[in-house]
């Protein structure tokens, strides 16, 4: 049986897709139409399409847009022949790409988009980030990337926003990955990752342009079950800036409450850059954000407070594992000597699991203050969410009597 597992997942299937596909889109007034063809590779000599689907078993086909341009009251599709994670290159193919390497290509590239200013790494694992980091070099923003969460980066989709260098390639190789993106790589970087012969690599060319894609929608389906479809434009968050924010406060029986201590620039900083890396996290989901770097992410889950806790609990386990590892060269787990493993929970005990100081991010508001008292009980010093719940009053309440800022940025962010 274990014989079996194993080559069930060596095993590439063929897929019976058409080369073409066409979405119709039909009312009284007009006919439009969304014109698709497969997308496939050289590889060995033989075109191949995706390797398979979201489990072994299921045939996949991956589409381009090469024609039309769907347009509903203001909203409009992209022109075709923008093409990002729907015509990878792929310079390295090892095992070549099924359908979840290019679903988490895609969302690095979804978060990636607003942060094209700066050198920025983003690493996904099952369509969710799971680190999210800015620095001064490529290098630097994928080491602390990587640090944010060592162990779900392990097999993960490494999306990168500047031409690889060679310190970036060899930071990279120190890890087992299953995919790198980035628009290109400097000469030797490719000599370097063929040792890594599963490791696939590639190169999106349109990527410096990323930020034009800032505002661009697209149109969405989700298929049931019983082969119905919905469709729905994509998302895209408002916040952008500091003045898009709006600092708390709110009516409720006839009382103004509002926050009292407006956040700081940095505050602002690492609020809105982990709203923005909140709009590529699956929903309901919060976030701790320190210096421009995810501390701990929450996903998934049905209760906000819950996933509060979770991030919280996360944040913790993730920095004891960064100063083993960076300390001892170990693994926190597999640490064996209890005076070391004392050491590090004493230190990420003190720093509270590195989120004193954090910006807490929320997705969608908060119904209760016990969200927010998760946050600040670690001591974060900011909170954005969108606002607009019956108890807002609670969560600023909460806010102010630990001199914590909170904005609301009037806007849900939920993803599924």
């Amino acid at each position: 049986m274990s014989d079996d597992l194993k080559k069930m997942y060596r095993t590439v299937m063929g897929d019976h897709f058409p080369e073409k596909m066409e979405i119709h889109f039909i009312d009284s007034q007009k006919a439009q139409k969304l014109v698709f063809e497969k997308v496939g590779w050289t590889i060995g000599g033989e075109k191949k399409g995706l390797r398979y689907g979201e489990n072994p078993g299921q045939e996949a086909a991956l589409y381009k847009l090469v024609n039309g341009n769907l347009v509903l009251g203001e909203a409009q599709t992209l022109q075709p022949g923008r093409y990002l994670a729907s015509d990878p290159k792929l310079l390295q193919s090892g095992k070549h790409p099924g359908k979840i390497n290019l679903t988490d290509a895609d969302n690095a590239l979804n978060i990636l988009r607003y942060f094209m200013d700066r050198p920025t790494a983003v690493i996904v694992k099952h369509n969710n980030p799971c680190g999210v980091a800015r620095a001064d070099s490529l290098e630097e923003a994928y080491v602390k990337a990587n640090l944010a969460d060592r162990v779900a980066a392990f097999g993960g989709c490494i999306a990168l926003n500047r031409p690889v260098d060679r310190a970036t390639a060899h930071a990279i190789l120190n890890q087992y990955a299953e995919v790198v993106v980035a628009p290109d790589y400097e000469e030797g970087v490719m000599d370097l990752f063929a040792k890594k012969k599963n490791l696939r690599v590639i190169r999106i060319p349109r990527m410096a342009a990323l930020a034009d894609f800032a505002d661009a929608r697209t149109v969405e389906f989700k298929s049931l079950m019983d082969g119905g479809i919905i469709a729905q434009w994509s998302y895209l968050p408002k916040a952008r800036t500091g003045a898009d924010l709006t600092v708390a406060s709110c009516e409720y029986k006839g009382k103004t409450y509002r926050i009292e201590r407006a956040p700081t620039q940095r505050e602002i900083e690492d609020m809105l850059f982990g709203w923005l890396v909140e709009a590529g996290v699956t929903s309901n989901s919060v976030l701790y954000v320190k210096d421009q770097v995810t501390v701990g992410i929450g996903t998934g889950e049905q209760d906000r407070v819950g996933v509060a806790e979770i991030a919280r609990d996360k944040a913790y386990r993730k920095l004891a594992d960064r100063y083993a590892f960076e300390t001892f060269h170990t693994p926190y787990n597999d640490l064996k000597d209890p005076d070391k493993k004392a050491e590090i929970d004493a230190r990420v005990k003190k720093e509270k699991g590195g989120l004193l100081g954090a910006a807490m991010v929320s997705d969608a508001f908060f119904p209760f203050r016990d969200g927010v008292d998760v946050g600040i009980r670690e001591g974060i010093s900011c909170v954005i969410q969108p606002g607009g719940s019956e108890n807002d009053y609670q969560s600023i309440e909460a806010c102010n009597e630990a001199g914590v800022a909170m904005v609301f940025t009037g806007q849900r962010s939920f993803k599924h």
